[in-house]
């Protein structure tokens, strides 16, 4: 019985070491450290793009990637689609260059496609800080103030029964 219990905790150290292995290789193992520096180079990429509004929904990547090309070099431009692939009308520029960024808001209120842009610097998303916004109270239905009923004894107006 002892020597079965020595083999299968032998074997249980063997299968810790190849997990720890594989998880090595994989990087499933991550610090904190290397989570915030994924956040500091999320805050670095957003102070090189731009959120443009208002685009035309028949307009490609290209031809927004022409339209800033006289700010400086684009990296990356993200149109935003629905589930169903259609475009959502705003796009996001990524800039080699954090001075572009300075040039591109020059052409807000710019047109393309006969549409006008609305240009503004693109803000860092901070997990977790989602605004709640809760639903409006219904004036004609309020169960905050709402007494439940009570009977009581029976009520008879001063009028009626002679």
């Amino acid at each position: 019985m002892k020597k079965r219990l020595k083999e299968i905790e032998e074997e249980a150290g063997a299968l810790r070491e190849m997990q720890a292995k594989v998880e090595k290789e994989m990087g499933a193992i991550q610090d904190p450290s290397s989570t915030s520096a994924t956040q500091a180079e999320k805050e670095e990429v957003d102070s090189r793009s731009i959120y443009v509004g208002n685009v035309d929904y028949a307009c490609t990547p290209e031809e927004v990637q022409q339209h800033f090309q006289s700010c400086g070099t684009v990296n990356r431009v993200t149109i935003l689609t629905d589930k169903f692939g259609q475009p959502k009308g705003f796009a996001y520029v990524e800039f080699v260059e954090i001075d572009a960024v300075q040039n591109a808001l020059l052409l807000n209120e710019s047109e393309l496609h006969g549409r006008q842009l609305k240009v503004s610097a693109k803000r860092t998303n901070i997990p977790g800080m989602k605004q709640y916004r809760g639903r409006r109270p219904n004036p004609y239905f309020n169960s905050r103030f709402r007494r439940p009923f009570m009977p009581g004894p029976p009520f008879y107006p001063p009028y009626g029964y002679g």
